[in-house]
């Protein structure tokens, strides 16, 4: 069962698509289980806030997978939420250090609400593997989901964005 059916919860973002309305979350969910890696798949579910074709952000997020290139460093998925966050808040020009400021600290606060949830925010801790692991991604199969927790994470990440976009909305950059 997807983990939106088992959240029963429906923020009801996002386009129509074949006849019914798809949370960020569930289209993360989509993209990962279609094969897309961890920061694609969190990234692409953003495109109406982004303004970022999927194409494009399939290739923009493409290295960040595995916890960046399968070195097991910072998740894929919270990468995939931080290029979404800075996509849609970031700040402009270099100057602005008030601007860095507020991002930082929503990465900070959200870091802090990923690791609350998964109990880590590093690749290899959330899946209790060692560290840099074979550059080749495992196949995906009914065995690979099973053991990996890396689609609900997906979900959830997404999902974290997500109710914080609707607690805050995309004029925070000018409120905060």
């Amino acid at each position: 069962m997807p983990a939106a059916e088992k959240s029963g919860e429906k923020c009801m973002m996002g386009k129509k698509s074949d006849e019914m309305y798809m949370t960020a979350a569930e289209k993360a969910e989509k993209f990962f289980l279609a094969g897309y890696n961890c920061a694609q798949s969190v990234l692409m579910a953003f495109g109406d806030y982004t303004d970022m074709d999927e194409k494009t952000a399939a290739k923009f997020a493409s290295s960040f997978g595995g916890g960046l290139g399968r070195l097991r460093e910072v998740c894929g998925a919270f990468s995939g939420l931080c290029m979404a966050l800075g996509l849609i808040y970031g700040d402009y020009p270099p100057e602005d250090r008030e601007g860095k400021r507020r991002q930082y600290a929503i990465v900070q606060a959200l870091a802090g609400q990923f690791k609350e949830q998964n109990g880590a925010l590093r690749c290899a801790d959330l899946l209790q593997l060692p560290g840099c692991s074979d550059p080749t991604p495992d196949r995906r199969s009914d065995a690979y989901y099973k053991k990996r927790p890396c689609a609900r994470i997906v979900f959830d990440t997404a999902r974290l964005l997500e109710e914080y976009l609707l607690q805050h909305g995309q004029d925070e950059k000018k409120e905060a």
